[in-house]
């Protein structure tokens, strides 16, 4: 176990350092830009996914998955951060208080 840890660790730092020595030109390109950016987003939304359907190694639909859906409303609706937020607690609260668990 141990040695996985080790291992991806430093395969982590080399990924990172390599990041500092490429030439500034090729970082600049708008191709290089843009997959950085979708691949930040895709990392993130898929984060965000598995912590709201996965339950240890199970798949679980409960209140987060409405709390999810309601957040992703108030975003598209382009409603402030803090708005976004307190919609989606109000949601996964109104499921809860709903019987969903």
């Amino acid at each position: 176990m141990w040695l996985w840890i080790l291992a991806s660790s430093a395969t982590a730092y080399a990924l990172k350092l390599a990041g500092y020595l490429l030439p500034r030109k090729l970082l600049d390109k708008p191709t290089v830009q843009h997959v950085a950016a979708a691949l930040t987003v895709g990392l993130l939304a898929s984060l965000t996914v598995a912590n709201t359907v996965v339950s240890g190694q199970a798949l679980v639909l409960d209140s987060r998955l409405l709390a999810l859906g309601a957040a992703a409303v108030a975003l598209w609706r382009k409603l402030p951060f803090i708005v976004v937020v307190i919609i989606g607690a109000a949601a996964a609260a109104l499921g809860r208080l709903a019987g969903l668990p």
